[in-house]
Protein backbone atom coordinates (compact mmCIF):
# COMPACT_ATOMS: atom_id res chain seq x y z
CA UNK A 1 0.00 0.00 0.00
CA UNK A 2 1.12 3.54 -0.76
CA UNK A 3 0.42 6.62 1.32
CA UNK A 4 0.48 10.25 0.21
CA UNK A 5 -0.43 13.66 1.60
CA UNK A 6 -2.28 16.54 -0.04
CA UNK A 7 -2.70 20.13 1.15
CA UNK A 8 -4.19 23.16 -0.58
CA UNK A 9 -2.98 26.65 0.34
CA UNK A 10 0.30 28.40 -0.43
CA UNK A 11 1.76 30.57 2.38
CA UNK A 12 0.86 33.17 3.48
CA UNK A 13 -2.65 32.07 2.49
CA UNK A 14 -4.29 29.63 4.93
CA UNK A 15 -4.73 25.96 4.17
CA UNK A 16 -8.21 25.36 2.82
CA UNK A 17 -8.11 21.57 2.54
CA UNK A 18 -5.84 18.64 3.37
CA UNK A 19 -6.10 14.87 3.10
CA UNK A 20 -4.14 11.75 3.96
CA UNK A 21 -4.48 9.31 1.05
CA UNK A 22 -4.16 5.55 0.86
CA UNK A 23 -3.35 4.47 -2.71
CA UNK A 24 -3.46 1.07 -4.37
CA UNK A 25 0.05 0.58 -5.86
CA UNK A 26 -1.30 -1.62 -8.67
CA UNK A 27 -4.09 0.63 -9.94
CA UNK A 28 -2.81 3.97 -8.56
CA UNK A 29 -6.38 4.64 -7.46
CA UNK A 30 -7.13 6.33 -4.13
CA UNK A 31 -8.96 3.71 -2.09
CA UNK A 32 -9.27 5.76 1.12
CA UNK A 33 -8.94 9.43 2.08
CA UNK A 34 -8.81 10.83 5.59
CA UNK A 35 -9.26 14.44 6.69
CA UNK A 36 -6.91 15.86 9.34
CA UNK A 37 -8.43 17.51 12.42
CA UNK A 38 -9.23 21.22 12.56
CA UNK A 39 -8.46 23.29 15.62
CA UNK A 40 -8.91 26.86 14.46
CA UNK A 41 -6.90 25.96 11.35
CA UNK A 42 -6.59 22.77 9.33
CA UNK A 43 -3.80 20.55 10.68
CA UNK A 44 -2.49 20.04 7.17
CA UNK A 45 -0.31 17.01 6.42
CA UNK A 46 2.92 17.26 4.42
CA UNK A 47 5.94 14.99 5.03
CA UNK A 48 5.40 11.27 5.42
CA UNK A 49 7.69 8.31 6.07
CA UNK A 50 7.68 5.96 3.09
CA UNK A 51 8.23 2.87 5.25
CA UNK A 52 5.56 3.70 7.89
CA UNK A 53 5.50 1.89 11.25
CA UNK A 54 4.03 -1.54 10.57
CA UNK A 55 5.01 -2.83 14.00
CA UNK A 56 2.60 -0.42 15.70
CA UNK A 57 0.23 -0.06 12.74
CA UNK A 58 0.77 3.69 12.69
CA UNK A 59 1.65 6.40 10.21
CA UNK A 60 3.65 9.50 11.17
CA UNK A 61 3.35 12.76 9.23
CA UNK A 62 4.60 16.32 9.54
CA UNK A 63 2.16 19.20 9.95
CA UNK A 64 4.56 21.87 8.75
CA UNK A 65 2.24 24.86 8.97
CA UNK A 66 1.32 23.90 12.55
CA UNK A 67 4.92 23.21 13.66
CA UNK A 68 4.04 19.69 14.75
CA UNK A 69 3.99 16.01 13.86
CA UNK A 70 0.93 13.79 13.97
CA UNK A 71 0.21 10.07 14.22
CA UNK A 72 -2.56 8.21 12.39
CA UNK A 73 -3.82 4.63 12.42
CA UNK A 74 -2.88 2.69 9.28
CA UNK A 75 -5.94 0.48 9.65
CA UNK A 76 -8.63 3.11 10.14
CA UNK A 77 -6.98 6.41 9.23
CA UNK A 78 -8.00 7.80 12.62
CA UNK A 79 -5.95 10.69 13.97
CA UNK A 80 -4.33 9.44 17.18
CA UNK A 81 -2.22 12.31 18.51
CA UNK A 82 -0.43 15.52 17.59
CA UNK A 83 2.95 16.42 19.06
CA UNK A 84 3.84 20.16 18.99
CA UNK A 85 7.13 22.07 19.14
CA UNK A 86 8.65 20.76 15.92
CA UNK A 87 9.31 24.11 14.26
CA UNK A 88 8.65 23.91 10.51
CA UNK A 89 8.56 20.13 10.64
CA UNK A 90 9.84 18.77 7.32
CA UNK A 91 10.26 14.99 7.26
CA UNK A 92 9.91 11.92 9.48
CA UNK A 93 11.66 8.56 9.50
CA UNK A 94 10.75 5.45 11.51
CA UNK A 95 13.29 3.27 13.34
CA UNK A 96 11.17 0.16 13.99
CA UNK A 97 14.05 -1.72 15.61
CA UNK A 98 14.65 1.06 18.14
CA UNK A 99 10.96 2.07 18.55
CA UNK A 100 11.91 5.62 17.60
CA UNK A 101 10.54 8.15 15.13
CA UNK A 102 12.74 11.07 14.09
CA UNK A 103 11.47 14.38 12.71
CA UNK A 104 13.41 17.26 11.19
CA UNK A 105 12.63 20.78 12.44
CA UNK A 106 13.91 23.13 9.76
CA UNK A 107 12.83 26.23 11.68
CA UNK A 108 15.15 25.81 14.65
CA UNK A 109 17.82 23.38 13.45
CA UNK A 110 16.61 20.42 15.47
CA UNK A 111 16.21 16.68 15.06
CA UNK A 112 13.47 15.47 17.38
CA UNK A 113 12.98 11.84 18.43
CA UNK A 114 9.73 10.31 19.68
CA UNK A 115 8.94 6.96 21.28
CA UNK A 116 6.85 5.16 18.66
CA UNK A 117 4.91 3.30 21.36
CA UNK A 118 4.00 6.17 23.70
CA UNK A 119 4.32 9.04 21.15
CA UNK A 120 6.32 11.04 23.71
CA UNK A 121 9.39 13.10 22.85
CA UNK A 122 12.54 11.36 24.08
CA UNK A 123 15.42 13.28 22.50
CA UNK A 124 16.10 16.64 20.86
CA UNK A 125 19.37 17.34 19.04
CA UNK A 126 19.84 21.00 18.16
CA UNK A 127 22.47 22.06 15.64
CA UNK A 128 22.65 25.84 15.82
CA UNK A 129 22.38 27.58 12.46
CA UNK A 130 21.37 24.45 10.58
CA UNK A 131 18.36 23.81 8.36
CA UNK A 132 17.59 20.07 8.43
CA UNK A 133 15.26 18.86 5.70
CA UNK A 134 15.39 15.27 4.39
CA UNK A 135 15.99 12.30 6.69
CA UNK A 136 17.16 8.73 6.32
CA UNK A 137 18.07 5.94 8.73
CA UNK A 138 20.71 3.24 8.93
CA UNK A 139 18.49 0.39 10.11
CA UNK A 140 21.43 -1.70 11.31
CA UNK A 141 23.09 0.95 13.50
CA UNK A 142 20.17 3.22 14.35
CA UNK A 143 22.08 6.29 13.13
CA UNK A 144 19.93 8.99 11.54
CA UNK A 145 21.12 11.31 8.78
CA UNK A 146 19.66 14.70 7.91
CA UNK A 147 20.30 16.86 4.86
CA UNK A 148 21.31 20.31 6.11
CA UNK A 149 20.08 22.58 3.34
CA UNK A 150 21.44 25.73 4.98
CA UNK A 151 25.06 24.58 5.31
CA UNK A 152 25.58 22.17 2.38
CA UNK A 153 26.20 19.16 4.58
CA UNK A 154 24.77 16.05 6.21
CA UNK A 155 24.16 15.83 9.96
CA UNK A 156 24.78 12.37 11.46
CA UNK A 157 23.33 11.46 14.85
CA UNK A 158 24.23 8.07 16.30
CA UNK A 159 22.10 6.35 18.95
CA UNK A 160 24.77 6.82 21.63
CA UNK A 161 26.56 9.87 20.27
CA UNK A 162 27.12 12.89 22.48
CA UNK A 163 27.32 15.33 19.61
CA UNK A 164 26.16 15.31 15.97
CA UNK A 165 28.74 14.78 13.24
CA UNK A 166 28.78 17.18 10.26
CA UNK A 167 29.69 15.67 6.88
CA UNK A 168 30.16 17.72 3.67
CA UNK A 169 27.57 17.34 0.89
CA UNK A 170 26.58 19.16 -2.30
CA UNK A 171 25.05 22.60 -2.81
CA UNK A 172 21.62 22.95 -1.24
CA UNK A 173 20.92 19.33 -0.25
CA UNK A 174 17.21 18.73 0.29
CA UNK A 175 17.02 14.94 0.45
CA UNK A 176 19.34 12.16 1.62
CA UNK A 177 19.45 8.39 1.13
CA UNK A 178 21.87 5.60 2.05
CA UNK A 179 23.45 2.82 0.03
CA UNK A 180 22.37 -0.71 0.87
CA UNK A 181 25.52 -1.32 2.93
CA UNK A 182 25.15 2.01 4.75
CA UNK A 183 28.64 3.19 3.87
CA UNK A 184 27.63 5.83 1.36
CA UNK A 185 25.12 8.65 1.47
CA UNK A 186 23.52 10.37 -1.51
CA UNK A 187 22.08 13.88 -1.46
CA UNK A 188 19.78 15.54 -3.97
CA UNK A 189 21.29 19.01 -4.31
CA UNK A 190 18.66 21.54 -5.34
CA UNK A 191 21.00 24.49 -5.84
CA UNK A 192 23.49 22.75 -8.14
CA UNK A 193 21.12 20.24 -9.77
CA UNK A 194 23.30 17.32 -8.78
CA UNK A 195 23.44 14.18 -6.69
CA UNK A 196 26.42 13.97 -4.36
CA UNK A 197 28.03 10.64 -3.53
CA UNK A 198 29.31 10.95 0.04
CA UNK A 199 31.82 8.54 1.60
CA UNK A 200 30.63 8.38 5.21
CA UNK A 201 33.80 6.71 6.46
CA UNK A 202 36.05 9.46 5.13
CA UNK A 203 33.48 12.16 5.70
CA UNK A 204 33.92 13.59 2.22
CA UNK A 205 32.15 13.96 -1.13
CA UNK A 206 33.55 11.28 -3.44
CA UNK A 207 31.90 12.64 -6.59
CA UNK A 208 29.09 14.85 -7.83
CA UNK A 209 26.86 13.91 -10.76
CA UNK A 210 24.74 16.38 -12.72
CA UNK A 211 21.13 15.19 -12.87
CA UNK A 212 18.89 18.16 -13.65
CA UNK A 213 17.68 21.54 -12.50
CA UNK A 214 16.09 21.59 -9.08
CA UNK A 215 17.18 18.14 -7.88
CA UNK A 216 14.84 17.62 -4.95
CA UNK A 217 14.38 14.01 -3.88
CA UNK A 218 16.67 10.97 -3.87
CA UNK A 219 16.09 7.25 -3.35
CA UNK A 220 18.17 4.08 -3.73
CA UNK A 221 16.99 1.01 -5.61
CA UNK A 222 17.67 -1.74 -3.02
CA UNK A 223 18.04 -4.37 -5.74
CA UNK A 224 20.43 -2.66 -8.15
CA UNK A 225 22.08 -0.05 -5.90
CA UNK A 226 21.34 2.64 -8.45
CA UNK A 227 20.31 6.09 -7.30
CA UNK A 228 17.11 7.79 -8.45
CA UNK A 229 16.83 11.58 -8.37
CA UNK A 230 13.66 13.60 -8.98
CA UNK A 231 14.57 16.88 -10.68
CA UNK A 232 11.70 19.24 -9.92
CA UNK A 233 12.43 22.07 -12.37
CA UNK A 234 13.68 19.76 -15.11
CA UNK A 235 10.58 17.56 -14.91
CA UNK A 236 12.59 14.36 -14.96
CA UNK A 237 13.80 11.37 -12.99
CA UNK A 238 17.50 10.53 -13.32
CA UNK A 239 18.87 7.03 -12.78
CA UNK A 240 22.49 7.23 -11.62
CA UNK A 241 25.18 4.58 -11.43
CA UNK A 242 26.98 5.87 -8.31
CA UNK A 243 30.18 3.89 -8.92
CA UNK A 244 30.63 5.09 -12.48
CA UNK A 245 29.35 8.56 -11.61
CA UNK A 246 27.07 8.67 -14.66
CA UNK A 247 23.38 9.10 -15.45
CA UNK A 248 22.39 5.86 -17.17
CA UNK A 249 18.77 6.80 -17.85
CA UNK A 250 16.54 9.87 -17.75
CA UNK A 251 12.75 9.56 -17.63
CA UNK A 252 10.27 12.38 -18.23
CA UNK A 253 7.83 12.73 -15.34
CA UNK A 254 5.03 15.12 -14.47
CA UNK A 255 5.69 18.86 -14.60
CA UNK A 256 7.12 19.28 -11.09
CA UNK A 257 8.30 15.96 -9.60
CA UNK A 258 8.54 16.47 -5.86
CA UNK A 259 9.30 13.08 -4.33
CA UNK A 260 10.49 9.64 -5.40
CA UNK A 261 10.17 6.28 -3.71
CA UNK A 262 11.53 2.97 -5.06
CA UNK A 263 10.40 -0.48 -3.94
CA UNK A 264 12.23 -3.80 -3.70
CA UNK A 265 11.18 -4.84 -7.20
CA UNK A 266 12.79 -1.75 -8.81
CA UNK A 267 9.50 0.10 -9.22
CA UNK A 268 9.64 3.86 -8.67
CA UNK A 269 6.72 6.05 -7.66
CA UNK A 270 7.10 9.76 -8.37
CA UNK A 271 4.80 12.41 -6.89
CA UNK A 272 4.17 15.36 -9.20
CA UNK A 273 3.31 18.53 -7.27
CA UNK A 274 2.09 20.67 -10.16
CA UNK A 275 -1.70 20.68 -9.94
CA UNK A 276 -1.78 20.00 -13.68
CA UNK A 277 -4.53 17.37 -13.54
CA UNK A 278 -7.95 17.93 -15.17
CA UNK A 279 -9.32 19.47 -11.97
CA UNK A 280 -6.07 20.83 -10.61
CA UNK A 281 -4.93 17.57 -9.06
CA UNK A 282 -1.33 16.60 -8.43
CA UNK A 283 -0.18 13.34 -10.00
CA UNK A 284 1.55 10.05 -9.30
CA UNK A 285 3.74 8.30 -11.88
CA UNK A 286 4.83 4.66 -11.68
CA UNK A 287 8.06 3.67 -13.45
CA UNK A 288 9.34 0.09 -13.66
CA UNK A 289 13.04 -0.50 -14.18
CA UNK A 290 14.85 -3.71 -15.13
CA UNK A 291 16.95 -4.89 -12.18
CA UNK A 292 19.74 -6.23 -14.37
CA UNK A 293 23.35 -5.38 -15.07
CA UNK A 294 24.22 -3.72 -11.77
CA UNK A 295 27.60 -3.95 -10.12
CA UNK A 296 26.19 -2.86 -6.77
CA UNK A 297 27.51 -4.70 -3.68
CA UNK A 298 24.36 -6.80 -3.22
CA UNK A 299 23.28 -10.28 -4.32
CA UNK A 300 21.02 -10.44 -7.37
CA UNK A 301 17.37 -9.92 -6.49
Amino acid sequence: MLWATASVGQPPAPVTASRLLRIDPHTLEVDAAYTPPTNGTVEAVYGIDVDVDDEHNTLWVTSTRNNSVAVYSQRTGRHLVTRPNVNHSREVVVDEKGDIVWASAFGDGALVAFDSRTFKEIRRVIVEGSGPTGLTLNERTGAVYAADFTNDRIIEVGPGSRAPRPIPAGEGPLSVALSVDGRTAYTADQTSGTVSVVDLGRGAVARSVETGEGAKSVAVDPCTGRVLVANRLAGSLSVVDPRAGTVVESVTTGVYPNHVRVTDDSTAYVVDKSGSGPSGEDGLTRIRFASQGSHAPRPAC
